[in-house]
């Protein structure tokens, strides 16, 4: 599956537009890297429990969104994009969204091959 940001794959002829298509994700983090954070915080500079957490909520959100096109019958995903946002204090939420779609390479030769 081809998951791209932009609006075309260079290469490949879109055949079959199947409709937005997005995986999400709430996450809080421990309390322990909470307390972590917390201190770390103080000294400034990057706070590894957190990082690692918006990896893992990226990486979910990827995963479920590549789901969701498999069932509709994609095999690539263009425009993607992420968002995230807080609900609360405690809760971060990930979303990726993009244009499930059907594509075929173009044969060699034939212009945008």
């Amino acid at each position: 599956m081809l998951i791209v940001t932009t609006n075309d794959i260079t290469g490949y002829r879109i055949t079959a537009v199947l409709g937005e298509v997005m995986g999400m994700t709430v996450r809080s983090a421990n309390i322990g890297a909470n307390f972590t954070a917390g201190f770390r915080s103080l000294a400034g500079g990057e706070v590894p429990e957190y990082t690692k957490l918006v990896y893992e909520s990226r990486n979910e959100v990827l995963n479920r969104m590549w789901t969701e096109a498999t069932h509709r019958g994609a095999n690539a995903i263009i425009a993607c994009r992420f968002d995230t946002g807080e609900i609360g204090q405690a809760f971060s939420e990930v979303c990726a969204y993009g244009t499930a779609v059907v594509v075929i390479p173009i044969p060699r030769g034939e212009p945008g091959a």
